[in-house]
């Protein structure tokens, strides 16, 4: 199986018990705070020792900043769609984007019959759950009322809304092949577990869904592939499941802080750390260019985007012929970008001294002298104005000159480049907040604190915008001519 290229994401798995959610909020809140991505809950609403998991999650979000949280997954013969639909889009609303949405045909069919719900076959459960996802879809779609006929679920009439932040994925726990070939036809993701279903067998599996996918005019990349997995694996077979199986995100079963600290702290970064020197040869054998990584280390507590729903471009072709000067463009590129960091590094440094106390506003002429972009009136706000229009007009290029050409050149590259495109806009009214915060801070001294925060949010906007930019770009640049 190929390794698609997504980005690695790490999360957990925490217990639904009612007597332990004090001790499953406090993980949830660990998880947050040492940077994973994902929390999850199993849903089992027959079982009358747990918690519901929508309720749970909510608190869960609410407790949160980073997170996002989903339920592993829903129990869809006793959450009805349409309802499960409203309830997702509304969470996912209160949290600015921080749902998704783990759908299961269901199990336990006497629990869930001795909770009034259907008893259902193989067949006719993956046939509701084929138009659950449909009624969903359609009710976090923006137009008229919906009408859908349907055997087990539709709608009639039920208008759309309320609509999510963001697209939420749909990720479906499947193991037999009628479920498999359905992720690959609907689904945005795949969510096994590995007690049901073990590495040797995924590559079978995974064939499923991608044969489907391609029958259904789907790449089989559009399908994320995530994985529950237990504390005996190694940060090393991890690595092999993502670059040999597709698997980009890991979803640990936890019942305790050292075991989250050590997937945290341990394994994830050496996951991240073995999967990315195994793609960098990919492109710096072949080219001799080596784009920035992002280190994934954020400094603010806001998000203005979801770096998890960035597309990715082409995979590199074996016959892919680059020129010197496409190699020595894409370095150009790195170069600016790492002009950008290093200025980055600067504004930052001078904002600290000036709020430290120990660089006057007035008396940064000194220090502004050794830097590269020099301004004849030396205050800091004359500096931080110089390096937001620095960064525009960098942009503005790109937009205007570089990815029109990289578009003709390779229209795979579309989705890339309008996501860019859209982050430099994101970046440019964080140019204007800080710009504002500069402003303000003349007129008050002590709102160094708004100016800190704005440059903050720059600094993680820009960083992984630039790594992103290389990641996707460095290659076709190379491929793809270029007229100035």
């Amino acid at each position: 199986m190929p390794d698609y290229g997504h980005s690695l994401e790490f999360g957990v798995f925490l217990p639904p018990a009612a007597d332990q959610f004090g001790d499953t909020l406090r993980l949830a809140q660990a998880a947050d705070a040492l940077g994973l991505e994902l929390v999850s809950i199993q849903d089992h609403p027959y079982n009358s020792t747990f918690l519901d998991t929508w309720t749970s999650l909510s608190v869960i979000a609410a407790a949160t900043s980073n997170v996002r949280v989903f339920p592993n997954v829903a129990n869809l013969p006793l959450r009805p769609p349409a309802m499960l639909a409203r309830a997702a889009a509304s969470l996912d609303v209160i949290t600015g984007g921080r749902v998704e949405l783990g759908l299961g045909a269901g199990a336990f069919w006497d629990a869930i019959a001795a909770m009034d719900g259907p008893r259902r076959t193989p067949a006719e459960s993956v046939e509701a759950l084929e138009e659950a996802i449909t009624v969903i879809r359609a009710l976090w779609t923006p137009g008229r009322g919906s009408r859908l006929p349907g055997k087990h679920y539709s709608l009639n009439g039920a208008r759309p809304g309320p609509f999510p932040a963001h697209d939420i994925g749909i990720w479906l726990g499947a193991y037999k092949p009628r479920m498999l070939k359905l992720t690959g036809r609907l689904a945005d993701g795949w969510l096994p577990s590995a007690s049901y279903a073990t590495p040797d067998q995924l590559p079978t599996m995974n064939a499923i869904i991608d044969e489907a996918a391609e029958q259904a005019a789907r790449s089989p990349k559009d399908i994320r592939r995530l994985y529950n997995i237990d504390g005996g694996f190694t940060a090393e077979q991890l690595a092999e499941l993502a670059l040999g199986n597709g698997v980009s995100g890991f979803i640990l079963v936890v019942n305790g802080d050292d075991e989250l600290r050590r997937f945290a702290e341990e394994t994830a970064p050496a996951v991240r750390e073995i999967v990315a020197g195994a793609r960098s040869p990919k492109v710096v054998d072949r080219l001799g260019v080596i784009p920035t990584p992002d280190d994934g280390i954020r400094i603010s507590d806001e998000r203005l985007w979801d770096e998890s729903a960035r597309p990715t471009g082409p995979a590199p072709e074996p016959g892919a012929v680059y020129t010197p000067t496409g190699k020595a463009l894409g370095q150009q590129l790195i170069d600016v970008h790492n002009h950008l960091r290093r200025e980055l590094n600067n504004v930052r440094s001078l904002v600290q001294r000036v709020a430290d106390g120990t660089l006057a506003v007035g008396a940064a002429r000194s220090e502004i002298n050794t830097m590269t972009m020099r301004q004849n009136n030396w205050a800091m706000g004359a500096y931080c104005e110089s390096y937001c229009r620095l960064i525009t007009m960098h942009h503005t290029h790109e937009d205007r000159s570089l990815y029109p050409q990289l578009r003709h050149g390779d229209d795979r590259l579309g989705p890339v480049l309008d996501r860019l495109t859209e982050e430099h806009h994101v970046i440019h009214d964080v140019l204007e907040r800080v710009d504002a915060a500069l402003v303000a801070m003349v007129a008050e001294p002590k709102k160094i604190i708004d100016l800190q925060d704005a440059v903050d949010v720059l600094t993680d906007t820009l960083l992984s915008h630039l790594s992103y930019e290389e990641r996707e770009l460095v290659e076709p640049m190379a491929r793809i001519p270029y007229h100035y």
